[in-house]
Formats: structure tokens, C-alpha cells, sequence
């Protein structure tokens, strides 16, 4: 009689988290960062078509790295439910803890039911109201939650780009100040990013219920001033 292949249940774990860390990290870094007046979000990313940032409500932004199918497939479910709920009770009460939470549990739950984790981390941002911080979570591919302060770098060689944020963040910082200093984590020693290999935008305040929006073309440009 022949026996049953076991695997010990820790073995499993480790090696679903290898397998999600080795595909998350030959993706392209993405940076978060809480400036003066707002939440800045800027990726390597050369695509014109598929993003990595995009809006999920009227204060809410979603970043993804990783697989794409998989980050946009999530991106697509935070929608719906935050529209679900923004219908059902009140626009105020959609709020990017919940919706981290609720992308928390699904990446557990494949984690440690499927045979194949997710080969994704993403980042929910929220604009902060008056008298309120902006919030940034963090949500790994095995669904662990982690509220960042000031600043979050997920993909990519994301430690060595943490520790260059660290040197040069501050909380005073414009949007242009921020850009660059995002811009320059990325780069690190020996690489030019140029405007069209990034995407980048903010949550920013404008005296409208939306504060997404997207920063490109000579906007971009200008912003980046002498760091091209």
C-alpha cells in the first residue's frame, strides 16, 4: 500500500510565500508618500495603458505590483464595493481601512487555501478629511496589513528604495519636492528614469468631491524640473 505524499504544513507556507516574494519582486517598484497637502503615488511603470494607480472613490486611491491580471482584478472588486456601500449607507462611510481589510481577507484566504498564492502587494491610500492624517495600508500577498506612516514602498528591490526614502523624506515637502525625492529612491545609482517611464498621481484636495487625478504630459515635466 503506498502512503500519501505529505508535506508538512510549515514547509507549505514558506514555500507559497517564496513563490509570491520571487514574483513580487521582478516587478517595478512603487512609492507612496503623505506631502503637504496631499497623497503622492508614483511607479516605474513605461506602459501607457495598463496602471498601476488608480482611483477606488472619491477619496481613495489603489496601487498594485506584481502580477497585473491579479492587482486589477482586486482593483476592480474594491470598486464595487466601495460603490455598494457608498449607495447602500453614505459616501462617508467608504473608507480605506474597511477596504483594506476586506483585501486582506481574500489574499489570506488564497493564501492558505489555494494552490497558488496571489503574486501581488497592494497599497490603499486615503486623502485625509480636515483635523485627519492621510492613511496608507499596506496589504501583502499573504493578506497581513500593515498601516504605513508617511510613506510606503512596495515591488521591486523595495528595501534598498525604503531606506533612500527615510534619508530624504520630510512632511513639509510640496508636490514637487516629493516627486523628485520619489523619483530619485527609484533611480538609485545608475539609472535615469525619464517621464514617460513613469506613472504617477495624487489624492489631493481641490474643493471637490474627487481628489484623484492623474500627473503626466508637461505637468510631469515641469514638476521634475532639474531631476531630468
Amino acid at each position: 500500500m503506498s502512503m500519501p505524499f505529505y508535506v508538512a504544513p510549515e514547509q507549505m507556507m514558506k514555500d507559497r510565500a517564496d513563490y509570491a516574494r520571487k514574483g513580487i519582486a521582478r516587478g517595478r517598484a512603487l512609492i507612496g508618500m503623505v506631502y503637504e497637502v496631499g497623497v503622492l503615488l508614483c511607479a516605474e511603470n513605461p506602459s501607457r495603458s495598463l496602471h498601476k494607480v488608480s482611483e477606488i472613490y472619491d477619496r481613495i486611491a489603489f496601487a498594485g505590483v506584481g502580477k497585473y491580471n491579479e492587482f486589477d482584478q482586486l482593483r476592480v472588486a474594491g470598486i464595487r464595493h466601495a460603490d455598494t456601500k457608498g449607495f447602500a449607507y453614505a459616501r462617508d462611510d467608504v473608507d480605506a481601512r474597511s477596504l483594506a481589510n476586506l483585501y486582506a481577507q481574500y489574499l489570506g484566504q488564497v493564501f492558505t487555501h489555494e494552490v497558488k498564492p496571489l503574486e501581488v502587494e497592494i497599497l490603499v491610500a486615503e486623502l485625509g478629511r480636515p483635523g485627519h492624517e492621510a492613511q496608507l495600508f499596506h496589504i501583502l500577498y499573504d493578506g497581513t496589513v500593515v498601516d504605513e506612516q508617511h510613506f510606503a514602498v512596495i515591488g521591486g528591490d523595495s528595501d534598498a528604495i525604503a531606506e533612500r526614502v527615510v534619508q530624504a523624506y520630510d512632511q513639509t515637502f510640496g508636490l514637487a519636492e516629493a516627486l523628485r525625492s520619489c523619483v530619485a529612491a527609484l533611480e538609485g545609482d545608475g539609472q535615469h528614469l525619464n517621464p514617460q517611464d513613469l506613472e504617477v498621481a495624487v489624492l489631493e484636495d481641490r474643493g471637490e468631491r474627487r481628489t484623484f487625478r492623474r500627473v503626466n504630459g508637461t505637468e510631469l515635466e515641469t514638476l521634475l524640473g532639474d531631476a531630468l
